[in-house]
């Protein structure tokens, strides 16, 4: 059995309405709440991988300005794809959901100490979170999934040099939501 886990990305107020609001975010809300379901129905872990910045953090201060700072709204995940209490939350400070969080050992720990070998990524940014994050599987030995139709960027064109760059670099396979719940059951 491939034990799989989805990891949903930053898909918070601040990204999705807020202050560093991407356009292109609602699109994928849809795919990603089929694809959160689709999971919770097949027994497979949702974990959400979100923001939560000190206001001191140089992401904060240095690169994109206030967002995402712990314990405020924005830093919330957006009310349509709502974690469950059987999901889990790992909060991160960096672009990387592996970097300084408790991701890899929640991960290593599932399926009765089996562990996950395949991480499904969807959420914010391709070329940027996503990417760190797939690089972040990529050097533990996780097989990389993307739901292409389930990240997304500030611009076309970065959310399709995203892609590129997952598969090339990372061997990640892009497969559409729908694909991907066809290998759940």
């Amino acid at each position: 059995m491939n034990n799989k886990a989805v990891l949903i990305i930053d898909m918070l107020n601040d990204f999705v309405t807020g202050d560093l609001k991407c356009e292109r975010a609602k699109h994928i809300i849809p795919n990603l709440k089929k694809l959160i379901e689709a999971a919770r129905k097949h027994n497979i872990s949702a974990v959400y991988c979100n923001d939560a910045h000190y206001p001191e953090d140089f992401e904060v201060v240095e690169k994109w300005g206030k967002h995402a700072v712990k314990g405020t709204k924005g830093a919330e995940v957006i009310p349509e794809l709502k974690p469950s209490e059987k999901d889990y939350i790992v909060e991160k400070r960096t672009y990387s959901c592996f970097y300084e969080t408790g991701l890899d050992p929640l991960l290593r720990s599932l399926y009765k100490g089996e562990g996950v070998k395949t991480v499904i990524l969807g959420g914010l940014h391709t070329n940027i979170c996503v990417r760190h994050t797939a690089a972040g599987a990529f050097f533990r030995g996780y097989k990389i999934l993307i739901a292409k139709d389930g990240v997304e960027a500030f611009t076309k064109e970065d959310h399709e040099q995203g892609l590129k760059y997952l598969e090339s670099v990372y061997n990640a396979k892009i497969k559409t939501v729908d694909e991907i719940i066809k290998e759940f059951g």
